[in-house]
């Protein structure tokens, strides 16, 4: 039979690892539906209280949820496979910020082309659409 403890540690670390997974670069594909939102929320409430800091709260956010997801996937896999629960190095923090700087410049250039935009600013594009609609 299976040790319980054995089974708890690969179910919680592949959970960790699963929701990672979905939060880093490497889904680039759900970034749409799973890291712009939380970036944006993350925006939309900074922009609130300092509108010029819309852009770069929004960087942040993203970074974040990449940050966040390379290291739930790391822990999540030394769950999955140690005995232990070994430590987050230097430099696996090194790697996963690195890869998070080159899906900051997609960030940016999306802002800068206006793709992206403050909650108010959205807003106000809606209202002048359906009003000269």
């Amino acid at each position: 039979m299976a040790n319980p403890a054995r089974i708890k540690r690969r179910v919680s670390g592949g959970t960790l690892a699963f929701i990672g997974y979905m939060l880093s670069p490497l889904s680039w594909w759900n970034d749409l539906f799973v890291n712009w939102p939380i970036a944006l929320a993350f925006a939309w409430v900074v922009s609130g209280f300092f509108k010029p800091a819309f852009t770069a709260s929004l960087i942040a956010g993203y970074w974040l949820t990449n940050l966040l997801g390379f290291i739930l996937m790391q822990k999540g896999g030394a769950k999955i496979i140690s005995e232990g629960d070994p430590p987050y190095s230097w430099k696996c923090l090194r790697r996963d910020l690195a890869i998070s700087i080159l899906y900051t410049l997609l960030i940016v250039a999306l802002v800068r082309l206006g793709v992206i935009a403050p909650i108010q600013d959205t807003v106000q594009k809606i209202q002048n659409f359906v009003h000269n609609w």
